[in-house]
């Protein structure tokens, strides 16, 4: 039976919400604008504030205008010694700035390159766009590496531990795999898979494990799984004649050619009937969200550890779970809900 997750807290906000951070420790962190009327700007970008709310209570500890603003790209989170670190476009073009945690306070902006996603951790700050992922020091904001392979575009990041996994693509065959870099060199680590699925959908880590949504999983699977694949397509409701949308969990150190630690067959639709469905990996758990259901499996066995309806996550703005909560930005409401799993 699902539940309906438990709701700690909740507010209704007076600007919209774009981004969010949240830590093991520290104010849970909201990026928001206030929308021009009628919907109108003149510039590219509409300056942005950052607001700091208790993650126990929800209290609001403080708010102040940021040099990021709204537009393309976005990231957060809190750096070292207690510095939130934001990134984003602005009106002088993309930047990285470094704010008080306590009050906000600005204390230093760097101009950085256009990016699509962000991964902010103490040790380093991970950006990519389609052509290049690069690491900048949270410290000095400036660049520390950079990675680019002719014949590869990358269309998303996840971090863990001392490894960043990159989604790449081939541009000639249109398939598409997996990447592991270092997080502190950016030295290529290998393949954890080669480039040729499908469809990668969506891609995050926890606990020494890679998880992929991803399409025609067959083609990854060793003889010894194929017969599990097979049962698990028999038996799915839709009783189509593929999977089109699957998820699978890999080792995080392994290499092209490795069977997966195990899998699930989510939807056998045609592609254009599919829900959007993301995923979550934190504390060793794979949260995934379909619609307003989320589920948490053990990212090593799969095994199912609970399943809830989080009301407003079909509506969702913004999601992320640490340390068994969930943060879910709405346009003008965020909540942090509690997830026993």
């Amino acid at each position: 039976m699902t539940n309906t997750a438990k709701r700690r807290w909740s507010r209704e906000l007076d600007n919209e919400v774009d981004g969010i951070a949240f830590g093991p420790t520290g104010p849970v962190l909201l990026h928001g604008y206030d929308p021009p009327a009628g919907g109108k700007w003149l510039d590219d970008v509409i300056p942005g504030k950052l607001g700091a709310f208790d993650r126990a209570t929800g209290e609001r500890l403080w708010i102040a205008p940021c040099e990021v603003g709204y537009g393309r790209g976005f990231g957060a989170g809190i750096g070292q010694k207690g510095q939130v670190l934001v990134l984003g476009p602005s009106q002088g073009g993309h930047r990285m700035v470094r704010m008080a945690a306590a009050d906000g306070e600005l204390l230093e902006a760097a101009d950085i390159e256009p990016f699509d996603d962000a991964v902010v951790r103490p040790d380093v700050v991970v950006c990519a766009n389609a052509r290049t992922v690069w690491g900048i020091d949270p410290l000095d904001l400036q660049e520390r590496w950079r990675y680019e392979r002719e014949g590869e575009r990358y269309h998303g990041i996840a971090r863990d531990q001392g490894s960043v996994f990159v989604t790449v693509s081939n541009p000639e065959t249109g398939k598409y795999g997996v990447a592991r870099l270092d997080a502190d060199t950016g030295q290529f680590d290998g393949h954890i898979v080669s480039p040729s699925l499908p469809v990668i959908r969506d891609l995050d880590c926890t606990g020494n494990t890679v998880a992929l949504v991803t399409a025609d999983l067959e083609t990854m699977l060793e003889d010894a799984d194929r017969m599990e694949f097979i049962t698990q397509l028999a038996r799915h409701p839709d009783e189509g004649p593929r999977d089109t949308l699957s998820l699978v969990a890999l080792r995080a150190d392994g290499g092209p050619g490795e069977g997966p630690l195990w899998f699930r067959i989510l939807e056998t639709k045609p592609v254009d009937d599919l829900p959007d469905v993301s995923i979550t990996g934190d504390s060793g758990k794979i949260y995934v969200e379909r619609r307003a259901l989320l589920a948490a499996v053990d990212a090593v066995t799969g095994r199912p550890l609970g399943d809830w309806t989080v009301p407003g996550l079909d509506e969702k703005i913004a999601w992320t779970v640490v340390d068994g909560a969930g943060l879910l930005a709405e346009e003008t409401r965020v909540s942090v809900f509690e997830l026993p799993a």
